[in-house]
């Protein structure tokens, strides 16, 4: 039986080499960079004699999920692995990237975005057990050179199987803070953590963050992570289209699981329920006039299905205890979503159509919307996986 209680959460150096016989200018733009870069290059003029110096410094993983040693791992993890510079995606596949359990290999499926590769088993995990993973340098990056040494790391899942429904896979769409289609609008000053992604509109459709231009991305003063919009340079533009796409299935299937654990709790209005993993679904808009509470361990699981409109009052919060995580708490919203002033809200929201947080609102989560999403010198902090 659920219990629900009251309880108040980033002189070009132009050497102009003018050869006495031989009439060529040879013009070097060098840079250089680690493991930790984007990729170094130098090249040197475009003339008959000019020659071309590629980009010879190999790939490393950054980091990677679960961590090495981890304990109490979630039975339905996705594992991944972040490199050092963009890969070649072909080169990132079932042979270069291996889960077992002892000598015996976990079927799964592997996906590359992002400079992150992804692992998704094609079952839960077994409890209580530890798993190893390893990258070879069959991994490539773009310009051919292989991972610098094979990357091996190991952790162990919990022994207690979560509870609630199946985690919501994300895809490349995780891979961002803020994911909106039409516009991500900002009243500074606002303090984000985690790239931004918007498409197919625009940049000139992000505004309010003082936006600086680089290549690829742009950086803001208030976002601790990158900006990427439909008109930055390639791959961005395709990386955008696969993370909406993926932002719109995962809707889909939030939208779509069945079963619900309760229906129509308190008619839509829930403020001071305690709630436990499980399923939720209301049929008409949801309200929280005051604080509620999400109860559980940290791989247990949330999705809240609402048809209508989500609104957390004024100065109101969600608080998580037991170990729960934000990153396990989806809201699935078919309306809009409003976040009032100083509100703290608490889980991924993937709303079919705008998100507004009021003045000095905040999320511990992440701001998934079909539309557009409105800040007002508010804060959104991405969780861990």
């Amino acid at each position: 039986m659920l219990r629900f209680h009251s309880v108040a959460r980033n002189f070009v150096l132009l050497t102009l080499v003018v050869p006495v016989v031989v009439p060529v200018i040879s013009c070097s733009n060098a840079s250089s960079g680690g493991a930790g870069g984007t990729g170094s290059g130098t090249q040197s003029g475009t003339g008959s004699t000019g020659t071309t110096n590629p980009d010879k410094t190999p790939p490393t993983v950054i980091s990677s999920f679960p961590a090495d040693g981890g304990t109490n791992e979630s039975i339905a993890t996705t594992i991944n692995a972040t490199f050092s510079k963009a890969m070649a995606p072909a080169s990132i596949n079932a042979t270069s990237f291996l889960v077992a359990q002892g000598t015996v290999a976990v079927p799964g499926s592997v996906a590359y975005f992002n400079d992150t590769a992804s692992f998704a088993p094609a079952a839960e995990l077994a409890l209580d057990t530890t798993y190893s993973v390893t990258i070879t340098t069959a991994a490539t990056d773009v310009a051919g050179n292989a991972l610098a040494a094979k990357y091996v790391w190991s952790f162990k899942t919990d022994a207690t199987a979560p509870v609630g429904p199946m985690p919501v896979n994300l895809g490349a769409a995780g891979k961002y803070a803020i994911l909106a289609k039409s516009a991500i609008s900002d009243v500074p000053t606002s303090v984000i953590t985690g790239d931004l992604g918007l498409s197919p509109a625009a940049a000139t459709y992000i505004t309010g963050f003082g936006l600086t231009r680089a290549g690829t991305k742009w950086t803001s003063p208030q976002v601790v992570g990158s900006i990427f919009a439909a008109d930055n340079d390639p791959p961005t533009p395709t990386d955008l289209t696969t993370a909406i796409n993926n932002m719109t299935t995962a809707y889909t299937d939030a939208a779509g699981r069945p079963t619900p654990t309760a229906l129509n709790l308190g008619a839509g209005t829930i403020g001071g329920l305690t709630f436990p993993p499980g399923l939720y679904k209301w049929t008409s808009s949801v309200t929280i006039p005051t604080d509620m509470t999400l109860s559980g361990a940290p791989n247990d699981t949330w999705i809240f299905q609402i048809d209508g409109d989500l609104g957390l009052a004024a100065a109101k919060s969600m608080t998580m205890i037991g170990g729960a995580r934000s990153s396990n708490v989806v809201w699935q919203v078919a309306g809009q979503v409003d976040l009032g002033t100083t509100a703290h809200a608490e889980g991924v929201i993937l709303c079919k159509t705008a998100i507004k947080m009021a003045t000095g609102s905040s999320i511990n989560g992440r701001l998934y919307a079909q539309t557009a999403v409105s800040l007002a010198s508010s804060t959104v902090t991405q969780p861990a996986p």
